[in-house]
């Protein structure tokens, strides 16, 4: 009986220690998010944002790899839950040019279904963009 009052104090301790971890869920923002950035649904391109928070500071990288961009800023607004990122990127004529993405994150406690959707300026370029948390 002892045994059985142990095994049982111990499972409500392991379940008291795992429950709140698994609530600790990090920054809103934080992961990898993939979609669609262009200027109409026949004109989008395909983009993926890994975004991380370190330092009290929301870092990432636009399309990591090869061709990889460095978030130069970034600034989220949490009574709106506006997310701005900027960053310098290659334009189709070989220079660069300022890319400006302004959205709202949605749907904060899923995570199926958290999105981040907005506009943004790329040069000369307006356009819309929706990208989904993976």
């Amino acid at each position: 009986m002892a045994a059985r009052g142990i095994t049982l104090w111990l499972v409500t301790a392991a379940m008291a220690i795992a429950l709140p971890a698994v609530a600790q869920v990090g920054h809103p923002a934080k992961g990898s998010w993939s979609g669609y950035w262009g200027t109409s649904p026949e004109h989008k391109t395909r983009i993926l944002l890994l975004l991380d928070w370190v330092d009290n500071q929301i870092v990432g990288t636009i399309n990591p790899g090869p061709k990889a961009v460095k978030i130069e800023k970034a600034n989220l607004d949490v009574a709106t839950w506006t997310l701005t990122i900027e960053a310098n990127m290659p334009a189709a004529d070989g220079k660069t040019a300022r890319y400006v993405a302004t959205g709202k994150l949605e749907n904060l406690g899923s995570w199926t279904n958290r999105t981040y959707t907005g506009t943004y300026q790329f040069g000369a370029e307006h356009g819309a963009f929706k990208v989904a948390l993976n």
